[in-house]
């Protein structure tokens, strides 16, 4: 058997054959795709917007009594 059927045979036996294991899988990676898309997008909209967003400039606008609220 070539290696590349038995690593077919495997993904099978161990992910397609039980409906719940395949929909765990899938309910797993969706949310870690996710997880991973939001924290990408979030860390280069950061860097491209660095010094234009609020969390950077807040200390120019705000006096400390305010910070205490």
């Amino acid at each position: 058997m070539a290696v590349g059927a038995r690593i077919a045979s495997g993904f099978f036996n161990g992910i397609f054959r039980k409906n719940a294991v395949f929909l765990t899988t899938v309910f797993a990676g969706a949310f870690a795709f996710e997880m991973a898309f939001d924290t990408t997008t979030d860390a280069l909209w950061d860097s491209w917007n660095k010094g234009r967003q609020w969390k950077d400039i807040k200390h120019k606008y705000m006096t400390v009594a305010e910070d205490e609220e």
